[in-house]
């Protein structure tokens, strides 16, 4: 029997930077429109390097009209890899200075959102997130901002950015905030700190899902938690090897966490910075890390179960996955 085709296996893309998702043409039209040199990209090795061409990605976006660009074609994007469910992370700083304030460029976001999923035939959330290495005052307000517009296509609320130095504790009350709005709270932790950070996450944050987390299989208590409670890993294995989280694809801790009966999701984290999409990480689970059709299916399910869709997103995305294993 042939493999079958991953790309009909319905999935949620749940990690996903919004800008670090534009594609390579879009990156070099919108830099030569306004005169911006193209920044190389990929082969990284490390964070801070990455950092400086995920900011530099950010900078060619000069009009409202490029960010709802942006915003559309991220979500075809996630159609074509089979999406059923697109929840891209969008910390509003990054373009406060150019296309409007925090809220404006958030409601432009969610408008191009719910267009762009209409037209091609998926569901879409949006994740405000929060940068570690600010102020947590400014989180707060973030939160707040989460908060007013969680019936209004904001689902989940995150903690990005360098974890060395920022823990997760001091932004307690901002996920106070999200979590007494019903939003689902996926902060970063254990990307680039060790198990205390995803401990952190999950006791200072009440963390429904960890953006990466691989970094729990140091602690064997802690996996057994994960496991116990249902927390979700939103899985970036292309972007942990990349920026040497891991040695290389073959060490990459998902068949070991989906074995100790971890729920997690793939992502592709950032697509335009590290190549692979969503299908595309899909396949490297199959094909490097030797996933079986079974647990694939367990991912996908994961990720649409785990995501902010709505249950009329949620059960058909489901039974059509069943359908897919059988």
């Amino acid at each position: 029997m042939p493999p079958r085709e991953l790309r009909y296996l319905p999935k949620a893309h749940l990690h996903v930077h919004l800008e670090g998702a534009m594609r390579p043409l879009t990156l070099a039209e919108m830099a030569e429109t306004y005169g911006i040199a193209v920044p190389p990209i990929r082969g990284y090795g490390s964070f801070r390097a990455f950092v400086g061409q995920y900011k530099a990605a950010c900078d060619v976006m000069r009009s409202p009209e490029d960010l709802r660009r942006l915003v559309r074609e991220v979500v075809e994007d996630a159609a074509l890899s089979g999406g059923v469910w697109v929840e891209p992370q969008y910390y509003p700083m990054n373009h406060v200075n150019r296309l409007g304030s925090a809220s404006e460029t958030t409601d432009l976001v969610l408008e191009a959102g719910h267009a762009a999923a209409l037209e091609f035939g998926l569901g879409f959330g949006l994740m405000i997130a929060a940068d570690r290495t600010a102020d947590p005052a400014e989180a707060e307000e973030l939160a707040q901002l989460a908060a007013e517009r969680a019936g209004a296509g904001v689902v989940s609320f995150g903690l990005a950015n360098d974890e060395h130095g920022y823990p997760p504790e001091p932004f307690e009350k901002a996920f106070a905030i999200i979590n007494e709005a019903g939003l689902i709270s996926a902060p970063h932790a254990g990307e680039l700190a060790g198990p205390d950070s995803v401990r952190g996450a999950i006791e200072s944050l009440d963390a429904n899902r960890i953006a990466h987390g691989i970094r729990a299989v140091e602690d064997p208590e802690l996996v057994r938690r994960l496991a116990a409670e249902g927390i979700c890993l939103d899985l970036c294995p292309t972007s942990n090897v990349m920026l040497s989280v891991v040695p290389s694809m073959a060490e990459h801790p998902l068949p070991r966490l989906l074995a100790a009966g971890v729920r997690c999701s793939i992502n592709g984290d950032d697509p335009l910075l590290f190549g692979p999409g969503l299908l595309e990480e899909y396949q490297l689970a199959r094909d490097q890390l030797g996933l079986d059709d079974e647990q694939l299916a367990f991912v996908a399910r994961c990720s649409v179960e785990d995501s902010g869709a709505p249950r009329e997103v949620v059960e058909p995305a489901v039974a059509l996955i069943d359908a897919w294993l059988a």
